[in-house]
């Protein structure tokens, strides 16, 4: 109650920029606006804060017109700034009692992406290389799984945009680590396994997104139906392995629905939640070698 009095008061009585903010005793507001090298505003870069000890206070992205606030304890902070496409900012900032400080214009600089790999045949590597997905359950936990035994190859072109990837997933290879449920999402009522023994994903195209980020977009064949999707790939560069190969790496993401590849089954609790949540968001981490 102190407190609220304290703030009441305290705004009342401000004529300066935080008269209609409200702050709690012993606080101060940090803001920023983020903005690309031609000063238009960068809407949704992802900012994290962090104290003294390295802790996370707080974190966020900035609105339509590339203005990110908070309201922190008195302090000092380190402020890090990251969108697709730009190379990271940090800043360091001085938050006192009931004082905006302002780190005013924060302008990103374009990323430089990392080297792509070269032309030719690769294949993706198995033992440093996951493919896994998630699924809500009981509309509250999620359940973890992955799948086991998959192969691929990539043909890496001159003009990246006109590379390929095919992908075969054993589909009953699926390993939640719970025997019982994985026997059932072998079955008729999920993949089907015996009529239906591969997952298959061709691409049609790579579509370049800023900095190192990437769309491939292609067929998937899941449980005897065909859709196109898209993968969120996030490419992380080249490197070395143990024996000096070369190999590079990305990470990937998106989301399928289960009724658009006829995996309709369903229980549903006595409240009406679905014991099976409708989509599933597959992971996808991969390492490719050269070929042979």
């Amino acid at each position: 109650m102190i407190g609220r009095l304290w703030s009441r008061r305290n705004r009342a009585q401000r004529t300066g920029p935080l008269a209609a903010v409200l702050t709690p005793p012993s606080a101060g507001v940090l803001n920023c606006r983020v903005l690309d090298p031609v000063g238009e505003p960068v809407a949704h870069a992802e900012l994290t804060v962090v104290d003294e000890m390295g802790r996370t206070v707080v974190g966020g992205g900035t609105d339509p017109y590339g203005t990110f606030m908070a309201t922190l304890p008195a302090g000092e902070y380190r402020l890090a700034v990251s969108a697709e496409g730009y190379a990271p900012y940090r800043a360091t900032a001085l938050v006192t009692e009931d004082t905006l400080a302002s780190l005013g214009d924060v302008h990103l600089q374009v990323a430089h992406p990392p080297q792509l790999p070269a032309a030719g045949d690769w294949e993706v590597e198995p033992t440093h290389s996951s493919i896994g997905f998630t699924a809500r359950h009981i509309g509250l936990a999620r359940i973890h799984g992955r799948f086991n035994s998959f192969a691929g190859a990539v043909r890496i072109a001159d003009r990246m945009e006109d590379s390929a990837m095919h992908v075969v997933i054993d589909a009953a290879s699926i390993d939640t680590n719970v025997r019982m449920r994985d026997d059932h999402l072998r079955s008729a009522d999920f993949l089907d396994v015996r009529r239906f023994p591969t997952l298959e994903f061709y691409s049609d195209r790579f579509s370049f997104r800023g900095g190192n980020r990437w769309a491939v977009t292609g067929a998937l064949s899941l449980h005897g139906v065909t859709r196109t999707v898209t993968l969120d790939a996030e490419y992380l560069g080249l490197g070395n392995g143990m024996e000096g190969e070369t190999r590079a790496a990305c990470r990937a993401t998106t989301e399928l629905h289960r009724d658009d590849f006829t995996v309709s089954w369903q229980t549903m609790l006595a409240k009406g939640i679905a014991v099976v949540g409708p989509s599933i968001r597959i992971g996808l981490d991969v390492q490719i070698v050269p070929a042979g």
